[in-house]
């Protein structure tokens, strides 16, 4: 029981990742990174997984509109 609670955890945070992921990189990644502006989808296909796991950070970026300052992790 605590076994699937945790898959279905899991596939839920990744199935909304890859759906966040893909909205991301096709249309608002240029917000957030100025010099991703005009970047190719080689570079926005490379970035997808990353931007898929790391979801709930770059989503409160997105929604504050605030892009990260040279050394800022959070």
């Amino acid at each position: 029981m605590i076994a699937e609670s945790v898959v279905y955890s899991l596939a839920a945070y990744l199935a909304f990742g890859a759906a966040f992921g893909i909205v991301f990189v096709a249309a608002e990644v240029h917000r957030l990174d100025k010099q991703a502006e005009g970047a190719g989808w080689g570079f926005r296909l490379l970035i997808l997984p990353g931007v898929a796991a790391l979801w709930p950070l770059l989503l409160s970026r997105w929604v504050r509109g605030k892009a990260p300052e040279e050394g800022e992790w959070i």
